[in-house]
């Protein structure tokens, strides 16, 4: 089952993210063959480090959580927040290395009489729009609604927030959503 993990980054860790990359890479090479996505977010000028994403494929939450918390970066106390959630992957394209890429999140609260499925919503029409190289829908911990999405958009942060708005819109089944978006690098050793 995919799980996004997202986690930011403390401030001014960014000798100790470097001091620690191999090991950081290491232990990603143990699950290159599970990683959908993965890749640091940057600053807006995109000199500064800010957090990491990884979507992977993972048995159950129990082995995302674990994932998550045995990363180097996490070990060693790098990062302030994590978020690890379930997710439906509805658009999967190899990212192009050196190309600006923005990560737009949106998430809003799950209602009970709302669960969305991702598919009868339309989204797979998000294939055609070739800037849109990943978008997954997040699932709360009983796989029965959504929760938000993630998406990797080939723009800058206005234009990308814009093309995800639909979708989002869609799963949220009128119910506000707070979007985040930031620019994002394809990871991994190239």
């Amino acid at each position: 089952m995919p799980f996004y993990v997202y986690a930011q980054d403390q401030p001014d860790v960014a000798d100790q993210l470097m001091e620690l990359s191999e090991e950081h890479w290491s232990y990603m090479d143990r699950f290159e063959d599970r990683l959908i996505l993965r890749g640091p977010t940057v600053s807006d000028d995109g000199e500064k480090h800010t957090g990491s994403v990884h979507v992977a494929d993972l048995a159950d939450r129990a082995a995302a959580e674990r994932f998550a918390r045995e990363e180097p970066f996490w070990k060693a106390g790098l990062y302030r927040d994590l978020t690890v959630v379930a997710a439906d992957v509805l658009v999967s394209r190899e990212p192009e290395a050196d190309v600006h890429y923005t990560l737009v999140t949106a998430q809003w609260p799950l209602s009970a009489d709302a669960p969305c499925d991702a598919e009868q919503r339309g989204l797979s029409g998000a294939e055609a729009d070739s800037r849109l190289i990943f978008v997954a829908a997040l699932r709360d911990d009983e796989g029965t609604g959504t929760t938000g999405v993630v998406a990797a958009v080939r723009a800058l942060p206005d234009e990308a927030r814009g093309l995800v708005r639909p979708f989002a819109e869609g799963l949220a089944d009128g119910r506000p959503a707070a979007f985040t978006a930031q620019r994002w690098e394809r990871g991994g050793r190239n």
